[in-house]
């Protein structure tokens, strides 16, 4: 059964710093893209960034781009999100989701797995 378990969210002050890790088990991951999204109140999910399991070119939203780093470590069956100069509008749910294949990458109905997310809040 393929688990994904999202830690690291947290409150932190506009400017600051949080790293989402996500822990991926079940199966093995190869053929996969692991993404990130995101939910605010009120709001429709939306895509945030996406790697491939070997490790391709990430690709990001505009609105993070320049701010937030996806990685993963492969031995370690782990997913990372580094998010830098936080902003008071990345305040939302953060979820790590999996995929099989390479296209539609942002779109979040192409997802198999999802994880049960982590909140994130950035104060002004």
């Amino acid at each position: 059964q393929v688990q994904l378990v999202e830690s690291g969210g947290g409150l932190v002050q506009a400017g600051y710093s949080l790293r989402l890790s996500c822990a991926a088990s079940g199966r093995t991951f190869d053929g996969f893209v692991m993404g990130w999204f995101r939910q605010a109140p009120g709001k429709e999910r939306e895509f945030v960034a996406a790697v491939t399991w070997g490790g391709g070119t990430p690709l990001y939203a505009d609105s993070v781009k320049g701010r937030f780093t996806v990685s993963r470590d492969g031995a370690k069956n782990m997913v990372f999100l580094q998010m830098d100069s936080l902003k008071p509008e990345d305040t939302a749910v953060y979820y790590c989701a999996a995929k099989r294949g390479f296209t539609d990458l942002s779109d979040s109905y192409q997802y198999d797995y999802w994880g049960q997310g982590t909140q994130v809040t950035v104060s002004s």
